[in-house]
């Protein structure tokens, strides 16, 4: 298997659900918009930071880049057998909710050195209006220990997606901007990290500014 790319079988199961469900709904139901696809590498590993305004996020994201990317989910998923298979497939790693769970960083890290793209959301939970303004720096982290590129990405509109109380997604217009790549940080030193994550929160909110 080659170390700098996703599993075979992982491809084709992100290709399979790209093509038939998540591309079509992207483009036709949510008007989507594509700015700066081709700065992403097609291979090897890589840390993805967003921003994050709503549960579409993670496949719009991964959508867009057009390669498969790891999130974090939520433990009780894979508890689910067929669910848990399929997801696994998909780049979904385990986390426990309100704990620092240190088995989510480390499936994390071993994506990475597996040649995955692992997502972040920089803020670590969904904001009203999609801006960050408390970011965190474990991304960063993520990117230091493995030696990984970070690669900004903005989305706009996916707050309008789910209003609360409503399980039916609404058709908004849907804008995504894909910054250049940052080099990773040179060490895991607090005050590295925090300055590099700041400049990737600085970089989103000026995309996301840019509007539709």
């Amino acid at each position: 298997m080659d170390r700098n790319r996703e599993p075979f079988i992982s491809l084709a199961l992100y290709h399979t659900l790209k093509w038939s469900v998540v591309s079509p709904m992207f483009h036709t139901y949510f008007r989507g918009q594509i700015y700066g696809a081709e700065n992403v590498p097609q291979s090897g590993p890589l840390v993805v930071v967003s921003n994050h305004a709503s549960y579409f996020d993670p496949p719009i994201v991964s959508n867009c880049v057009r390669r498969p990317v790891a999130y974090m989910a939520k433990e009780e998923l894979f508890d689910i057998p067929i669910l848990a298979q399929v997801i696994k497939l998909y780049g979904a790693y385990p986390v426990s909710r309100g704990n620092a769970d240190r088995n989510a960083i480390r499936s994390a890290l071993e994506y990475l050195n597996h040649g995955w793209a692992v997502g972040v959301f920089l803020e670590g939970t969904r904001t009203p209006d999609g801006r960050i303004t408390d970011p965190k720096r474990g991304a960063l982290l993520l990117a230091a220990k493995a030696k990984a590129p970070i690669l900004p990405v903005s989305l706009l509109g996916t707050e309008g997606i789910l209003q609360k109380g409503s399980k039916i997604p609404r058709s908004v217009p849907v804008t995504i901007r894909i910054g250049n790549l940052i080099d990773p940080p040179n060490s895991t030193n607090k005050q590295e990290l925090e300055m590099l994550t700041q400049k990737c929160a600085t970089v989103i909110n000026e995309m996301h500014e840019l509007g539709q």
